[in-house]
Parts: structure tokens; sequence; C-alpha cells
């Protein structure tokens, strides 16, 4: 009954983060190539007479890029989104937004000045109430428009330049399901003719930082559709599980009893329908996936090709993949070996780190391992369970983070591929995002994992640990700086009473080098090691 109340719900919309701002997808707009709508508070663009932000033209990274993509001009995601609008809102301080109405993750509050945060949780630690509140969350934003965003259904040649606007309304989960296909479609060049080897949001540099994004632009959605402040997005902790044990009714969805590949009749996710799967279908007839409905979630884990991927991802080979101290390397996309990212990405070995695309682990491992949506990139993420995996993938991402503590400098800043230098914005996010700008601890985002968490200190011994930790670890020093101070000391000694037998023998006119003064009492002294 809870679910069906939620599914029904309807609130008041609030400005949201996506793709096309519905009030730049006009041909005022695309014409003038602006972008920078009125904030509600004041009436002016991007709330400048508030001071919120200014109308500004885009800054593009200059930087080389690798020899993925040897084609320029001919596909509407380079240098994301000069083709479509060269001027949008720079918001100013802790606000962010298409009009800078909202405020930058981990901050709220009339004038976003107030930190906040969220913790994400196992789903399986959820109560049954919240498990069936998050549920029905997901079915709220399959059945409910978005207010502030459209999609695009042509190419930007195909909108004659700008003066055929070609948009169409999609509902909020489905808005999120079209951005993860469009940064990762083909690249259509004409005719019969596409370049496959490209994709701003997979098999390079940005693969974390941009699902990082991503996910925190869903959750945001989520809180705003429900008014649930508090909404965090849970993760399913794969690690060592023999089968997909959230494939059930009570959580994602069971087996359909005569079709193995589709959802149980008792889940209401099998009356979902997915959009943007037939990509070859696409790219025949040089078109944009236009959100058009392509039948049910399909689904069928463990009956995968287990020469590719022969069991879900297990414990030590995350920890294996965390001990890698490189981010990024080589030709940084799937062919980079000893690289954390495409370690984790799933690209490389999960043992030995080198590239083997033959094989599937870890994060790409999931996917194949669910055998039917899932399983093809572009149309991933319209079955549920993507969101889940991506969370705990993240996961990953942020304990490797907190472990290297890298410099932002670690991130790529040239010759990654199209898209995924650290100063390139992500593909198709408006207001902009920049790779670099999430490549830094989920706590500054405002927000945290339940099992990264430190837990509280509860006794004066928990207060010691880490000190006489320390104290193992340069217990050697300590030590060795003992013997010198010792043998210093008997040096000195023998020194002092040196002197004092001298200073028998001297007349009174010969005062003695260092004297019981005030001076002598108030010399300071510093060891260093």
């Amino acid at each position: 009954m809870f679910l069906f109340a939620m599914g029904l719900l309807l609130v008041i919309l609030q400005p949201s983060t996506g793709q096309f701002p519905r009030v730049c997808a006009n041909t005022q707009s695309l014409l003038r190539k602006e972008c920078c709508p009125p904030w509600d508070g004041d009436g002016t663009p991007c709330g400048e007479r508030s001071n919120r932000g200014t109308c500004q033209r885009i800054l593009l990274s200059q930087a080389p890029l690798g020899p993925q993509f040897p084609f320029s001009g001919v596909d509407d995601r380079e240098d994301w989104p000069s083709v479509f609008y060269n001027r949008t809102c720079r918001c100013r301080g802790n606000f962010m937004g298409f009009n800078c109405g909202e405020c930058k993750f981990g901050f709220s509050g009339q004038n976003c000045t107030e930190r906040r945060l969220r913790t994400r949780r196992n789903i399986f630690q959820l109560t049954i109430s919240e498990k069936d509140k998050f549920l029905a969350y997901l079915n709220l934003a399959k059945n409910i428009p978005s207010k502030d965003y459209v999609i695009a259904t042509g190419t930007y040649a195909q909108m004659n330049n700008g003066s055929n606007p070609m948009f169409r309304n999609i509902n909020v989960y489905d808005l999120f399901v079209w951005m993860h296909y469009y940064a990762s479609r083909d690249t259509l060049l004409g005719g019969s003719n596409v370049w496959r080897d490209i994709d701003f949001a997979h098999e390079a540099p940005g693969f974390l930082p941009w699902h990082r994004a991503f996910l925190l632009l869903w959750e945001r959605e989520i809180q705003k559709i429900t008014g649930d402040e508090n909404f965090t997005i849970p993760y399913w902790d794969w690690r060592d599980a023999e089968d997909c044990v959230i494939c059930t009714d009570e959580y994602m969805g069971g087996q359909h009893p005569t079709n193995p590949n589709l959802l149980s009749p008792a889940s209401f996710f099998s009356s979902w329908q997915v959009i943007c799967t037939q990509s070859e279908e696409y790219n025949s007839q040089q078109a944009l996936c236009n959100a058009t409905s392509e039948g049910p979630i399909l689904r069928n884990p463990g009956n995968n090709d287990k020469s590719r991927t022969p069991r879900l991802p297990s414990s030590s080979e995350v920890e294996f993949c965390l001990t890698l101290t490189q981010y990024e390397s080589g030709s940084m996309d799937k062919m980079a070996n000893y690289s954390f990212r495409n370690t984790l990405e799933g690209f490389a070995d999960p043992h030995t780190a080198i590239s083997n695309i033959s094989q599937s682990g870890l994060h790409n491992a999931l996917h194949i391992y669910m055998n039917g949506s899932m399983s093809q990139v572009q149309g991933s993420a319209n079955d549920p369970i993507f969101i889940l995996h991506h969370a705990f993938v993240d996961s990953i991402f942020e304990r490797w983070l907190r472990r290297h503590r890298p410099m932002l400098e670690v991130y790529p800043a040239a010759n990654a591929p199209i898209g995924h230098n650290r100063e390139n914005y992500m593909v198709p996010f408006i207001p902009l995002y920049r790779n670099g700008e999430f490549f830094i601890s989920s706590r500054e985002l405002g927000y945290d994992y339940e099992y990264l968490q430190e837990p509280a200190l509860g006794s004066f011994q928990d207060f010691l640990i880490p000190y006489l930790k320390q104290a193992h670890q340069i217990w050697p020093w300590l030590v060795g700086a003992a013997v010198i101070g010792g043998i210093i000391t008997a040096v000195l000694s023998g020194l002092i009473l040196a002197c004092r037998k001298k200073r028998k023998g001297t007349s009174p006119e010969i005062q003695p080098l260092l004297t019981e003064s005030e001076d002598y009492n108030n010399v300071s002294y510093q060891s260093h090691f």
C-alpha cells in the first residue's frame, strides 16, 4: 500500500540538474548560443542581482587529446557544450545550477553556507520501511515528468544549426538513462558510417568522476521530487556474493517463473519499459535515441558467458585493486596497465593489473553477470540495479582516494581520450562540471559511506591506539636517538669535568665560558631527527 501511495504521489517540482534546460531548448537560445536563465528569486539571469552568478562565456580546455578520436567538428559532444551554447551561468561561492538557484553538493541553507554530510548505506542494512521507500522513490521517478529538462532527439545539424529545435519531454528516471546513453553513444559520421571508439563516460580517466557526478545528480533529483532531503542512494556490496542476492521480489525483482530473461510479475519493475537500447538501429538511421519504449527490462543473472566472467568479484580482487598507486597510466584507455581506474573499471586483470579486454573484472564483471539490459553499455542504466552497483563502485574509488590521498595533479591534464582531460566539461551535464572537480573526497561533496565511516572512540585505550601505532613505526628512530643522546651526554659530561679541573688552576681574572646567569637559563635547545 505504501508503494502504491508513493507511486501516485505528485509534488511540486523544483529546479533539477541534467541535460538540456527546458528554458534554453528553443530557437532563440540556440541561435544566440546562450543558456543563462533567470533565477526565480530575483528574476535576473543567473541570480546576478543577488550576487549568485553571472552569464559568462565558456572557457574551454586547450589541452591536447589522445589519438583515439581522429576527427574534429563531427560530433556535438566535442568541446561540450560549445556546439549548443557558448555562454552559460557561472555561479559564485557555494551556489550551483543552470540558473545558480541551487547549492553545491555538501551545502544547504538559504545562502548555501551550511555544511551537510549524508550517509549512503548498504541496502541490506535498511529497515523494511526504508527499503520500501527507496523502491517507491524509484517508481515515482519512472512515472513523473522532468519539469526543468528535456532531451535532444536530433543532432545540431539535424536541428538546422538551432533554427529547428528537436527536443522532447521525458520522465525523471529515463532522463538519467538517456544521459548515460548520450555520453557513451557512437559518433554519427553520415551515411551508414559511425565511429565506435569514443565514450565520454567510460574507458578513460573520467569513468569514476563522471559516474560520481551522475549519482550525485540522480540522488539530488530524488530528494527534490519526493521532498525527502535526507535521501541517499543505497549500495550493494557484491564482494564474494555467490549469486544475485538482490534479485528478489523483495528488492530489485526476482526471475519470471516461465521466462528466465524477464522479471517476476510480482515486482513492479516488471512493468518498466527500457529506452535507448537499440544502438545499431540508431546508427543505421543516423539518429539519436528519442526515448521511445523498447520493451521490458531483461535480466538473467549468472547465465552469462563464464569464460569471460566466471563469477562475481571477490574481496581479494578489490583489495589488490586498492594497492595500485597509479590512478591512470600509458594510453589512459582500456589498454592501460597498472592503472587503478582501468582495473576497477574491469578492463585489466584484477590480480595483475595487466590489460585483458577478453575478460571482464570488477565493475564490468557485474554488468556482464546480469546478462540482460545491464550488459549493454548505452542502455545499462535502465536496470535500477545500476544505481546500487555504481554506488558501491564509487565507494571503492573513495577508499582509494583516502588511502593514497592524491593531489589534483594526479588526474591527467592532457593527452587523455576526448572528453577525459582534467579541465574538460563532462558530457552531457548542464550546468557544467569539469572532471577534476569530482576527483576529491566524497566528504567534500557532502556524503560518506556507512562502512567507511570512522568508528567513535569508546575508551582511553581506543584513543591511544593510533599514537601507539605511530610510536611502533618510529621505534627504531627513537632507539637510535636515545643511543646518540647517550653518547653526546657522556662526551659533554667529560668536557664539563675537564673544565672544572682546569678552572681550579686559573686566575680570578679569567672567566668561565658559561655562567649561571639568567641568559644561560633562557637558552633553548631543539633536537632534529
